[in-house]
């Protein structure tokens, strides 16, 4: 899959760089601090999630001001500027009414703007965000967030990946090495160093609690249960405040969800239930909602089953006696027949055949 890459201005002067990816009906993700459009875009961290998103929608994602592609010397860092660059953005994508993912601070920026254009936004969906930032959460979490910056700052750009495995071990705890090394990179060609603390620390002077009333469009909040960067309270306060919100927990201590985890496919499915409904094709029982399962080879059956159960490429080799080569092989022809093009997608439709 691909994407196109292009730039806008934002209303205060600045390059922004924004990417559509997919087809369907529209998405739009809310930046969130730390991207990078080209750099994400192949990640161990992230694909999954522009996969999922794009094998349905046309997916609208842009770079924060001070961060990847758009431009690195932002003045103003405030909220009202960030739901600007989100105007801005959409603007420029022509997109007139969609669905809006905020993910960690990308959560506040969703809410305001769902607040000041409910007739464009058709549903929201916050994942591990919150209400108040952490210098509005009480003097112990602001004091451990201004230790924690003044890390960024002094320890980032230096070779020694010590200062940065501590973020990573707070945003993805349970990563493999590979996605821990990515995630490591990515602190050192997203932004400058100074200019990653002053975002974080404009974050955590945001107080959006006297707005969540405002909220009308519909929405789901997802929070998982041992986030460590954004407490579980915060996910259950934000939903609280939102007339009518629904609020789904999650079982995963990790930040960012991590393909392979269980937490993964229970996330997709509540967002495609919510966003787009069940999916309807010729492999569905239209009166039960179950799907039916196309035919698969006695062992394509057993390697899905055993995605759906979470399992890694290399667990399911090493499960099976087979190379990790002939389980991707496998993968290929289940994906074909099932007509999908992520692992989220064809878990998602084993699970509702009955597998895992």
């Amino acid at each position: 899959m691909d994407q196109t890459i292009r730039f806008t201005t934002s209303s205060d002067g600045l390059r922004l760089a924004y990417a559509q990816s997919g087809s369907g009906e529209p998405i739009v993700k809310a930046a969130n601090w730390l991207s990078h459009l080209e750099f994400d875009w192949q990640s161990p961290v992230w694909r999954h999630w522009f996969s999922f998103l794009s094998s349905r929608h046309t997916l609208l994602r842009y770079d924060a001001r001070g961060c990847g592609l758009s431009d690195w010397s932002a003045g103003d860092l405030s909220l009202d500027a960030q739901v600007a660059d989100l105007e801005s953005v959409v603007a420029a994508a022509g997109v007139d009414r969609f669905a809006l993912l905020g993910i960690s601070q990308g959560g506040c920026v969703a809410t305001e703007y769902a607040c000041r254009h409910p007739r464009r936004v058709s549903k929201l969906v916050l994942f591990g965000a919150f209400p108040r930032g952490w210098f509005r959460a009480g003097e112990k979490t602001a004091q451990q967030a201004r230790s924690l910056f003044g890390l960024i700052e002094g320890g980032w750009a230096q070779e020694n990946p010590a200062f940065r495995q501590v973020f990573t071990s707070l945003f993805i705890p349970d990563a493999t090495p590979e996605q821990e090394k990515w995630f490591g990179d990515l602190m050192r060609v997203t932004s400058k160093p100074a200019m990653a603390a002053r975002i974080l620390e404009a974050y955590g002077e945001v107080d959006i609690r006297r707005r969540l009333a405002d909220v009308t469009v519909p929405t789901l909040v997802l929070h998982c249960r041992h986030d460590a960067c954004i407490p579980f309270k915060l996910g259950r306060e934000l939903a609280a405040g939102i007339p009518g919100a629904r609020f789904i927990e999650l079982d995963s201590r990790n930040h960012v969800l991590l393909e392979n985890e269980p937490a993964w496919p229970r996330f997709c499915e509540a967002v495609d239930e919510f966003v787009g409904g069940p999916r309807t094709s010729s492999h569905e029982g239209r009166a039960t909602g179950t799907v039916v399962l196309p035919a698969l080879t006695t062992r394509e059956r057993r390697i899905l089953e055993l995605v759906a159960t979470g399992l890694s490429n290399a667990e399911i080799a090493r499960a099976l006696f087979i190379s990790e080569k002939t389980v991707r092989n496998h993968l290929t022809s289940i994906f074909g027949k099932l007509g999908v093009e992520s692992r989220a997608r064809a878990i998602v439709m084993a699970r509702n055949s009955g597998l895992g």
